[in-house]
């Protein structure tokens, strides 16, 4: 397992917390090796796998991780790709990097986890009458 029970319980709540404010949803998917050539269409394959296409407003974000084959990537629905494209994402991705190669996976994700919620927040601010949790906050071990 990558992460201790103490870390899972902080990435859950960075993600229930990033997830405040926002219609936006986000979920981290988590193995050992990515078996696809490129990382990303893991990240796509698994989006469509949760079902992560059928939030209201297409504005699901799904972090992968493959932990022993050192790869991730971040895959965004149509609902947010299409307002901020692929730079999007690039400030999350570096943020990842550098604490993934200093052992400090859980740390990194956390952070870039609220930086989704706050750009999700610009971009699908919540309706707080009717800002329902339309995914699982856990994280998914493959």
């Amino acid at each position: 397992m990558l992460f201790t029970k103490a870390e899972e319980a902080q990435i859950v709540s960075a993600i229930k917390e990033a997830e405040k404010g926002t219609s936006g949803e986000i979920r981290l998917y988590v193995e050992d090796f990515c078996l696809k050539d490129h990382p990303v269409e893991q990240a796509a394959e698994l989006f469509q796998l949760f079902g992560m296409y059928q939030t209201k407003d297409r504005n699901a974000v799904l972090i992968y991780l493959a932990q022993k084959s050192h790869h991730f990537a971040i895959w965004g629905d149509s609902g947010i790709h299409d307002r901020v494209g692929f730079q999007f994402w690039e400030e999350e991705k570096k943020i990842l990097k550098a604490h993934f190669q200093q052992d400090m996976a859980a740390e990194g994700l956390c952070k870039a986890i609220r930086l989704i919620g706050d750009r999700l927040r610009t971009h699908f601010p919540a309706d707080d009458d009717h800002n329902e949790n339309e995914l699982p906050d856990e994280i998914i071990y493959g």
